[in-house]
């Protein structure tokens, strides 16, 4: 019985034995690693993708997919440059969590209204929204040398980033509406079986709708926080950022067939592919282990945590994974 509990502990919490051990093993490696300093700047870099996850994983929950996140990050990055350059900078920063709700809105409406596989949908609206932040920009960059633009990803509050409290707080407001309100709990029906969420008398489309309309939301506000800390509005902005929130929300343990997740789990998600990203830049080693690493990490959790499913689920879930880490790799890749 013990040992079945302890394997049941695994399994639930597989992310955070990760997390643990890893930096178990980077504090051994390299004295820099465990410091206040380093810590600290892990967590404002990657908080714009912890941001946008943990928003993805209502959607992911609601048994939808959105590759559309990184285009809503470019839209509302080169939107809010260019706003700070011909208008005025703290408007720039203002629109931009609207920019996202409308787009992401766009993506719900479509899917519910056409009733294509988000999958696809967004596929198709992210070639689009990429291509109005081309038309923003004309395909040049927008820099933005303004202290009123770039104070919301530069300053600090006792020597914290703002960035770290925003996600903090973004992430407590989205485990409150997923775990404490109504639209919470058809969140997880509608994504558990979509059919008898509706005999049951819940919209499953203002659900969905819903559920793109916030992960939108999350993109507008981290393309703020990006876009304030490199002071540039670039067309190109957030490339890949869609499948690295994806590989983090299923590397939490948030189930790809929708009904189940939590955002402690994407965003613990995040940062152990942060944690990785970082020890290997400390530790100077080829960019090749880092991504044979990440992979055999992620490969790790999901067979850690594939004991919830029947084996033909498992089985799918590897599939999947498999794929999205290789558009993962090659989207990285392209980047470089």
């Amino acid at each position: 019985m013990q040992l079945a509990n302890i394997i049941n502990f695994s399994r639930n919490y597989a992310v955070l034995i990760l997390i643990v051990l890893l930096m178990i093993i980077l504090s051994f490696a390299s004295e820099a690693f465990l410091t206040p300093r380093n810590l600290l700047n892990i967590l404002n870099q990657n908080a714009p993708l912890a941001i946008i996850a943990s928003a993805l994983t209502l959607v992911i929950i609601v048994g939808g997919f959105d590759l559309s996140t990184a285009g809503i990050f470019g839209v509302a990055t080169v939107s809010a440059a260019w706003i700070a350059v011909n208008i005025n900078p703290f408007l720039g920063l203002a629109v931009t969590p609207f920019i996202g709700i409308i787009m992401g809105y766009i993506n719900g409406v479509l899917i519910t209204s056409l009733k294509v596989h988000s999958f696809l949908a967004t596929i198709a609206t992210s070639l689009v929204f990429r291509g109005i932040a081309i038309l923003i920009t004309g395909g040049f960059l927008i820099s933005v040398r303004m202290k009123e633009f770039t104070w919301l990803g530069r300053d600090k509050l006792f020597t914290v980033h703002y960035s770290v409290y925003i996600l903090i707080v973004f992430a407590l407001l989205t485990t409150f509406i997923l775990n404490k309100t109504t639209i919470g709990r058809y969140i997880y029906a509608v994504g558990g079986n979509e059919d008898a969420a509706i005999l049951s008398g819940i919209k499953a489309n203002f659900t969905k709708i819903f559920a793109f309309t916030f992960c939108g939301l999350a993109c507008g506000i981290a393309a703020a926080i990006q876009v304030s800390r490199i002071s540039m509005g670039a067309p190109q902005a957030g490339l890949g950022m869609e499948l690295q929130a994806i590989a983090a929300v299923i590397l939490g343990g948030t189930s790809i067939y929708g009904g189940s997740g939590a955002v402690w789990r994407s965003v613990s998600g995040v940062m152990l592919l942060a944690l990785i990203t970082n020890g290997f830049n400390i530790l100077n080693a080829e960019p090749f282990y880092k991504d044979l690493t990440t992979g055999v990490v992620i490969v790790a959790a999901v067979a850690l945590t594939a004991g919830r499913k029947s084996a033909g689920a498992s089985e799918g879930a590897f599939e999947l994974l498999e794929i999205l880490w290789r558009l993962f790799a090659f989207a990285d890749q392209q980047h470089s």
